[in-house]
């Protein structure tokens, strides 16, 4: 009679533990899918942006170092000391670089600058020469102003091309450099081209 009790007893513990383990339905695991898609969707592109923040000063960085080793190398006593500057310079200085990635397809070569999607970076002389600019293409308006603030002290002058609100120049020698200006110029994405002009 004891046995069967204790028989009773388990299998009233089996049946009570078998109707708690219960899964989760169909709607349950639609609205946790949902939840998690709409957390990414939102989280995304913050993120995207805090990446390109981060990047800001070191490609900022380079690119002054850059500017700065150009300059004390130029062609002493010309008049035109940066007549044959181009991309392939930059590329051969920062082609170890983590921050750049330079590809080479036969005589053309990229130097892509990681603050935008396939953003590239582009030197070439000004004034027939005399100076040299360092174009940065499909920036994201995450790296506005901080770019423009990094290299305005070595920069003669700074133009912010965008979609929206063309081409601004944010210093020159009759105009100051101003951040709030520059962050003004910019348009939401990656359609923000930056010109450094340096003598």
């Amino acid at each position: 009679m004891k046995n069967n009790t204790k028989y009773c007893t388990y299998s009233n513990f089996r049946t009570k533990s078998v109707h708690k383990q219960k899964g989760l339905s169909l709607i349950e695991v639609s609205i946790v899918t949902a939840i998690v898609l709409l957390l990414a969707i939102i989280a995304i592109p913050a993120v995207g942006s805090y990446v390109v923040e981060n990047k800001v000063p070191k490609v900022g960085e380079e690119l002054a170092r850059f500017a700065l080793h150009t300059q004390i190398n130029a062609q002493p006593g010309s008049s035109l000391p940066y007549a044959d500057i181009n991309t392939g310079v930059l590329a051969g200085m920062v082609e170890d670089s983590t921050i750049f990635a330079v590809t080479r397809s036969g005589s053309t070569t990229r130097v892509l600058h990681g603050l935008g999607n396939d953003g590239a970076v582009e030197v070439g002389p000004s004034s027939s020469g005399a100076g040299f600019t360092i174009t940065l293409d499909k920036v994201n308006h995450a790296a506005c102003p901080s770019l423009a603030s990094v290299l305005q002290k070595i920069s003669d002058q700074i133009i912010i091309s965008s979609m929206a609100s063309g081409d601004t120049t944010v210093k020159s020698d009759s105009i100051s450099y101003n951040a709030l200006q520059a962050e003004s110029s910019c348009t939401k994405g990656d359609l923000n081209t930056f010109i450094f002009t340096i003598s």
